[in-house]
């Protein structure tokens, strides 16, 4: 069931709450940052976000004149890092990324140690659509013939995603619905393991991100079967999505970062402004093309908004067709 308890963030925006007096606290904000920040990034490192949160990390780092420290905390469906970020100080020197859906979602399939509002959202950064793959030599060229496989022999095809509840996790159950198959879910901390297991041959298909199976592709490790956008993505634009093979899947991840809620407005502003700077930065800028990125920046309210509406959405949705194992 959701959690419908209240956060403990919403009594921790008064200076008492915080344990500083009103001019301690005036001071702190306009000494910030003084010492370095600690970036919390909930899936292993190597996978999509942790490429981008590092890239984004030494890019901020300019601008704020401090140095910021990349912890990776995944596990659990990305809660663990979630739950680290969500319980921090709200002073501004811990902040981390928010990966949509699982930042909505979790909190949804349990009673998870976070909820969306305990978080102050910073700013998006990707927007990356997901996408199915097949080592190069599979038998499979489209999702028909995945389709019609699944059918000869149920639960014998495996997918991997980066676990329960993820953007990664859902297409594949929505796909499973709508052409009446039955495939194996294989839950990984991360994409990068997908990414291994998949080139490994431990899994048959990898329910990976565009912008990180498609840098494979490239090197002619897998083979995209299909990508679920509503559109062709431009850097992938052989690859058809699944609405034009007949399944009405469109699914993706939002990446963004976000600090914990209570964290002084003025703070926020800072770290929102060396983050829209960054994507300004030529280092960025490389990862950005060498990762083949799918950007879109949002500011904080903008960022709040849209997961605002992509948890009522991932709600109605679980009231229908609760995803479990």
């Amino acid at each position: 069931m959701p959690n419908s308890q209240p956060t403990r963030r919403a009594a921790m925006l008064g200076s008492v709450a915080l344990g500083l007096s009103l001019p301690a606290l005036r001071r702190a904000r306009a000494d910030w940052p003084d010492r370095p920040i600690t970036m919390i990034i909930a899936y292993a490192a190597g996978g999509g976000t942790d490429i981008v949160g590092r890239a984004v990390a030494r890019a901020m780092e300019k601008r704020l004149g401090q140095s910021i420290v990349v912890l990776n905390r995944p596990g659990a469906g990305a809660e663990i890092g979630f739950a680290e970020l969500a319980r921090a100080r709200p002073d501004g020197y811990t902040i981390g990324f928010i990966n949509t859906p699982a930042v909505v979602t979790v909190p949804l399939e349990r009673q998870a140690r976070f909820a969306l509002a305990d978080f102050a959202p910073i700013a998006n950064l990707v927007d990356d659509p997901g996408g199915f793959f097949v080592v190069p030599d599979s038998p499979y060229r489209t999702l028909a013939d995945l389709v019609a496989a699944a059918k000869a022999q149920p639960g014998a095809l495996t997918y991997g995603t980066t676990g329960v509840g993820s953007d990664d996790h859902l297409a594949s159950l929505a796909l499973q619905r709508q052409a009446g198959i039955e495939l194996t879910h294989v839950p990984f901390a991360g994409s990068s393991q997908v990414r291994n297991a998949l080139v490994g041959r431990q899994i048959t298909i990898g329910s990976m991100n565009m912008g990180e199976g498609t840098f494979d592709a490239r090197q002619g490790l897998v083979r995209a079967l299909g990508q679920m956008g509503e559109r062709r993505w431009q850097e992938a634009p052989d690859v058809p999505t699944f609405r034009e093979q007949g399944f009405d899947v469109v699914e993706g991840s939002m990446r963004g970062l976000a600090a914990p809620a209570g964290t002084p407005a003025p703070v926020l502003e800072r770290l929102a402004a060396a983050a829209r700077q960054s994507l300004d930065d030529p280092d960025f800028q490389r990862v950005v093309a060498q990762q083949l990125l799918p950007m879109r920046f949002l500011g904080p309210e903008e960022f709040r908004r849209e997961l605002v509406a992509l948890r009522d959405h991932y709600t109605a949705l679980w009231h229908q067709h609760p995803w479990r194992e």
